[in-house]
C-alpha cells in the first residue's frame, strides 16, 4: 500500500500543499531503455517460493552490476540455501566521508501466479494498452529495476555521493522460510548496517486515472499474522450424514468471522493519514473524514468509510479467510477442514490478544486456532509480538523528498500512512534501523493488483518511477560528478 509530510514534525499533521497536475519528467532514452531491460529480466525470472529462484534473479542484478563496473567485491550474493540468495550491492561514497551508509531494501520475491487465471503469461513481460503486464510489476520488482538501473545510470555519470548507499534486494518476503533481510540482519549485519533504511515496498504516487493526487510515505505498518482453523471429526460413510459435520462448523465461524467487525482506532499516523487525505476530497467522502477525526469518531461516518477497502483497512484490525482444506475422499464425512485467517493487525495489539478475539467471534470450542510462523507451521513464538513505532522525523530523508517532489510534481501533498499490510521495514526497525517508505511509481486507486491477478503497471508511470527514484537518490546523498 502506500503515504508522510513535514507534519510529521508537528505530530503528522496535515497536508502540506495542494495538488497542481504537472508534466513528469521522464528518463532520457538511453535510460528508459536499460530501465525496461531490467524491468523484463527481474519479470521473467520466477522468484516464487515454491518453484521459482531468488538466487536467479539476484545474481542477474549482480551480473547487471558488474559488467556497469562495480568491484566484485562490492557486489555479493548470499543466503542460506541456493534458491534463497540475497544481492547485495554497495555504492562506495566519497573518501573519507564520515557519514554511515543509507541502505535500501527490495524484496525480489514473489507472490504465486497460474497461467490459467492471467489472460498474459505471469512470467511473460508483456507490454500492451500502455501498461506493463506480470507478476512482481507492481510488487516489487519495479523498484527493484529502478534502483538498478540508477545505480549503473550514476555510475557511469561519474557520481560520488557523499556516503555509501546500500542496495540489498532479498527473498523471502511475500512468504516462505528464508526471509532476506532477517537473515541478512543476523548473519551480515556489517553489509548492510545503515544509519537508516529506505524502502519503496510501501507508500507511493496515488493517481487518478493518472493524475497525481499524492505521494505516500509511510510511517507505521500493521503486524501480519496466519491463523490455521481446525475443525476434526470421526466422519464415517457419507451415505449416513451427521449433524457434527466439521465443514458446516467450519463454514459457520467463518461466516460469524465475515459478520464482525473490529472496532475502530485512530492513532497519530491514521489522523495524519486523514486530515491530509479529506483536503483532496469532495462531499459526502470529504465530511466522513471530518467527522472520523472527532472525539469520538462519528459512526455513521465510520460506517460509510468502512465500505471502502483502504479505508476499512486503516481503521481497524482486518481478519480474512484466505484458504480453505477439507475432506480425504468425494464418498466420506471429512475428518478435517481447514482454514487460512490472514490477519492485519492495528499497532498496539499482540497476535495473542487477536486469537482470543477470535475464539470469542466464533464461540466453537471445537475450532482449533493456531498461530503461523513465517514458514506456515503452527508456533506461539509470535503471540507477543507487537509492530514497532513510527520512526523519528530525518530531515535528510525528508528534505530530499520534498525536493525531488516540487522538481517533479510541484505542490503535490505528501500524505503520512499506515501500511495497512506488512513490509521488511519490520526487521530493520526492530534493529534499531529507522525506515521510511515510498517511491515514485504511480497506481490509480482503483487499479491496485498487487498480488491479484493481470498485475500491471502503466508503462510511462513506470519511467516517472525510474526517474524519481535516480533523482532522489542523488538530492538524498549530494555528492559529485567528476
Amino acid at each position: 500500500m502506500r503515504y508522510m509530510t513535514n507534519a510529521i514534525c508537528a505530530g503528522l499533521g496535515a497536508v502540506l500543499f495542494t495538488c497542481v497536475l504537472h508534466a513528469q519528467p521522464q528518463p532520457d532514452a538511453a535510460s528508459r531503455e536499460l530501465a525496461r531491460d531490467l524491468f523484463k529480466q527481474l519479470i521473467e525470472i520466477d522468484t516464487t517460493d515454491s518453484v521459482g529462484s531468488v538466487t536467479a534473479a539476484a545474481e542477474a542484478m549482480r551480473k547487471r552490476l558488474l559488467d556497469a563496473g562495480f568491484p566484485a567485491a562490492d557486489v555479493v550474493v548470499l543466503g542460506p540455501n541456493p534458491r534463497k540468495g540475497n544481492m547485495v550491492a554497495r555504492y562506495r561514497g566519497r573518501a573519507g566521508s564520515m557519514k554511515k551508509p543509507v541502505l535500501i531494501i527490495g524484496h525480489i520475491d514473489v507472490v504465486e501466479a497460474k497461467r490459467e487465471d492471467w489472460t498474459t503469461d505471469p512470467f511473460v513481460f508483456t507490454e500492451k494498452d500502455g501498461y506493463f503486464y506480470g507478476r512482481g510489476t507492481q510488487d516489487m520488482k519495479d523498484s527493484a529495476a529502478a534502483l538498478v538501473a540508477s545505480f549503473i545510470r550514476m555510475k557511469r555519470e561519474g557520481y560520488v555521493p557523499d556516503r555509501d548507499i546500500i542496495l540489498a534486494l532479498t527473498a523471502d518476503e511475500e512468504g516462505g522460510a528464508s526471509n532476506g533481510v532477517s537473515w541478512l540482519l543476523k548473519n551480515h549485519r556489517d553489509l548492510i548496517d545503515a544509519t537508516f533504511a529506505l524502502n519503496p515496498d510501501a507508500g507511493g504516487l496515488n493517481t487518478v486515472k493518472g493524475k497525481p493526487e499524492s505521494l505516500g510515505v509511510e510511517a507505521t505498518e500493521k503486524l501480519y499474522a496466519d491463523f490455521r482453523l481446525t475443525v476434526t471429526n470421526p466422519g464415517g460413510h457419507s451415505s449416513l450424514p451427521k449433524k457434527d459435520n466439521a465443514i458446516y462448523r467450519l463454514a459457520a465461524a467463518l461466516e460469524r468471522l465475515e459478520a464482525y467487525r473490529f472496532p475502530t482506532e485512530l492513532n497519530a499516523v491514521t489522523r495524519g493519514f486523514f486530515a491530509a487525505t479529506e483536503k483532496t476530497q469532495q462531499g459526502q467522502v470529504k465530511e466522513d473524514m471530518r467527522a472520523v477525526l472527532k472525539s469520538p469518531p462519528d459512526e455513521a461516518a465510520v460506517a460509510r468509510l468502512s465500505e471502502d477497502p483502504l479505508y476499512n483497512a486503516t481503521l481497524r484490525t482486518t481478519c480474512v479467510a484466505t484458504m480453505l482444506e477439507a475432506g480425504h475422499a468425494p464418498n466420506a464425512l471429512p475428518q478435517r477442514a481447514q482454514a487460512n485467517v490472514n490477519c492485519r493487525i492495528f499497532p498496539g495489539h499482540t497476535p495473542a490478544e487477536i486469537r482470543s478475539k477470535l475464539i470469542e467471534v466464533f464461540a466453537d470450542r471445537k475450532v482449533e486456532i493456531q498461530l503461523l510462523n513465517s514458514a506456515g507451521k503452527p508456533s506461539d513464538a509470535g503471540l507477543n509480538d507487537l509492530s514497532v513505532a513510527p520512526p523519528p522525523l530525518n530531515e535528510e530523508v525528508f528534505g530530499a523528498l520534498h525536493k525531488v517532489v516540487a522538481e517533479m510534481w510541484p505542490d503535490l501533498p505528501i500524505v503520512p500512512e499506515m501500511e495497512t499490510g506488512a513490509t521488511d521495514s519490520k526487521y530493520t526497525m526492530a534493529a534499531g534501523i529507522p525506515s521510511y517508505g515510498f517511491c515514485g511509481m504511480g497506481i490509480d486507486e482503483d487499479d491496485v493488483r498487487a498480488h491479484g491477478r493481470d498485475e500491471r503497471l502503466g508503462v510511462e508511470s513506470y519511467y516517472t518511477g525510474v526517474e524519481f527514484q535516480y533523482r532522489y537518490l542523488k538530492a538524498l546523498t549530494g555528492g559529485a560528478g567528476k
